[in-house]
């Protein structure tokens, strides 16, 4: 696993010139979330669409 300071770096690497703090805030937001989602992934922390949808239903019928 590369550094995070290596990371921000590539990512900030990959944005145009013209790109925002809240841009370059952003990206680095969604990549921590894919991330932690890959690791959930990995360690089995998932639910089925099934599940998913019953959740989902729950709130809509409130």
């Amino acid at each position: 696993m590369q550094s995070a300071k290596l990371e921000v770096s590539k990512l900030i690497d990959t944005l145009p010139d013209d790109c925002s703090l809240e841009d370059i805030q952003y990206h680095l937001y969604v990549l921590q979330k894919v991330e932690r989602g890959l690791k959930d992934g990995e360690a089995g922390r998932t639910i089925t669409q099934e599940e998913v949808g019953k959740r989902a239903a729950k709130w809509l019928d409130k």
